[in-house]
């Protein structure tokens, strides 16, 4: 086999990996959830394999997994790995496309989380390997404290989000954190109303830095550090009470996700423009929201 193919292989199966730790991790939380704040019996996500196309050829597919639970109200945790060939009109904005006449393959894993419970931050990640005549590694996950006063830099949570975060990025060069933190900043912003999504994290793209499986083990890490840190936060507020004011605010900001998703993010383009699983692109868009 071509190094490629080993790389494409191996991939494939940590996106897959990474996909069944966090649902593991996902459905504990549920199961510690309990009363007076939460009620009835834990959730569990429900796992639909998809295939892209019509099924007249193999152009790939994934398993996006979607729960709807008493402690996370909607969360989904996807994995996918497509392939085929991207059309005029898109080619020309991805690099590469052009000299593998738009051939392309796609594989990682996508994640984001909105909670019953106001007070425990939202959260999105992703990471991805995609190859063309190129390939390279992107992803990152950023934090979304939903109530005004958590939306300080000095915010326990946005602290200990950036913390792992950095430990991921500095693990394997110094120069990626304040990089990737810089980006994340500015991606995750929406500047027709002159204002970050969240609290940010980091954000990384077309990440080729020549070597191969130390851009791996990068993105690895970062998985890994995501799966660990998000975890502690949900836990630590899993207890908090909230008022109705909070959970209006909850609703108000969820918003922003909805306005971001649609106008800017490249992941959402991406997978529509290239014959993707609609449910599972658009599962990022949370259960309820208001616009005031």
């Amino acid at each position: 086999m071509t190094d490629l193919v080993v790389q494409k292989q191996k991939a494939s199966t940590w996106f897959k990996a990474l996909q069944d730790d966090i649902i593991a991790r996902f459905e504990a939380l549920e199961d510690e959830a309990d009363r007076p704040l939460y009620t009835g019996a834990p959730g569990r996500f429900e796992k639909t394999e998809w295939t892209r196309g019509d099924g007249s050829e193999d152009l790939g597919g994934g398993r996006m997994a979607i729960m709807r639970g008493k402690f996370f109200e909607k969360v989904g945790v996807h994995f996918s790995e497509v392939y085929g060939s991207f059309s005029e009109a898109f080619r020309a904005q991805i690099p590469g496309a052009d000299q593998s006449d738009g051939q392309f393959w796609a594989c990682g894993i996508s994640l984001i989380a909105h909670l019953h419970n106001p007070r425990v931050p939202a959260v999105h990640m992703n990471t991805r390997m995609l190859v063309t005549s190129e390939s390279w590694f992107g992803g990152g996950g950023d934090l979304t404290p939903l109530l005004d006063y958590q939306r300080q830099d000095d915010f326990q949570d946005t602290i200990d989000f950036h913390a792992a975060m950095k430990a991921a990025c500095d693990k394997h060069d110094p120069a990626y954190y304040p990089d990737f933190k810089q980006r994340c900043d500015e991606y995750f912003y929406l500047a027709h109303r002159g204002e970050p999504r969240g609290t940010g994290g980091i954000f990384y793209d077309r990440h080729n830095s020549g070597d191969w499986d130390k851009d791996f083990a990068f993105t690895q890490d970062v998985g890994t550090h995501f799966a660990e840190i998000y975890p502690q936060i949900a836990r630590r507020r899993m207890n908090e009470g909230w008022t109705p004011e909070e959970r209006e605010e909850q609703l108000i900001r969820r918003g922003r996700y909805v306005e971001f998703n649609l106008l800017y993010d490249r992941g959402t383009t991406f997978g529509l423009k290239t014959g993707g699983n609609v449910t599972s692109i658009l599962s990022s868009m949370p259960p309820v929201v208001k616009w005031p």
